[in-house]
């Protein structure tokens, strides 16, 4: 190969890379590094398996597995049988909104969970109303609320403090969920009330208000009844 050509560039890729001898009959020594491909390939092959499972299953199978990483993360502070409990009732609370979005005719997605913040209902692509969207609001923690006072009374009935604590909890939880902040669902309720008022009308404001507020009074008296001192769990 002339070797002016290849200093002042004037012939290509291809020519420059062809070989003007004979071919040697043995490979240079390299020196090898770490195999860094290697390593991403091992660390991605369990990723892959997981994504090709949620590809496959839909993603139904990545909402449901959501609740066993926030179980662990509960039970990190409370212990897995509390941890457990407090997660399921999470999961009552919000089948709550589920199932009352799917009865109103709409198409709300799986409880999704955020462990150590709680979990949500998405609905997408929807336009709702006040009238709907207070229902929807309301029905978590209606359903909540009587799941916590199902585990409340099981642990009267057997003189479980595990399930008496839970009931609390349960009572609790709901009750947060109605404090008229708006990302809760009380502030929600009290938006849609509000909407329903400026809009005319006031006898569904007065309905939505009146289960709003009886529902508050019925979870202050559950946590009071449901309460366990803390050095009995």
């Amino acid at each position: 190969m002339d070797r002016a050509r290849v200093l002042t560039g004037t012939c290509s890729y291809r020519t420059c890379m062809e070989p003007t001898g004979e071919l040697r009959d043995y490979e240079p020594l390299h020196p090898k590094g770490f195999d860094w491909r290697g390593l991403a390939g091992r660390i991605w092959a369990p990723i892959g398996l997981v994504l090709g499972l949620v590809l496959k299953f839909g993603f139904a199978f990545a909402k449901f597995a959501s609740i066993f990483v926030a179980v662990g993360g509960y039970a990190l502070i409370w212990g897995w049988q509390f941890g457990i409990g407090f997660v399921l009732l999470i999961l009552v609370h919000e089948m709550g909104h589920y199932l009352e979005a799917r009865r109103q005719g709409l198409n709300p997605a799986l409880p999704i969970f955020i462990p150590f913040l709680g979990a949500f209902v998405a609905i997408r692509g929807e336009r709702l109303n006040p009238w709907q969207h207070a229902w929807i609001a309301l029905a978590g923690p209606l359903v909540g609320s009587a799941g916590a006072a199902a585990v409340w009374g099981a642990g009267e009935a057997s003189h479980s403090q595990l399930l008496q604590a839970l009931g609390y909890t349960g009572f609790f939880l709901n009750l947060f969920n109605l404090v008229p902040i708006g990302f809760l669902d009380g502030g929600q309720i009290w938006r849609s009330l509000h909407y329903l008022r400026l809009g005319g009308a006031p006898r569904r404001a007065a309905l939505v208000g009146a289960v709003y507020g009886s529902l508050a009074v019925l979870l202050v008296a559950g946590m009071f009844a449901a309460h366990v001192a803390q050095s009995r769990l």
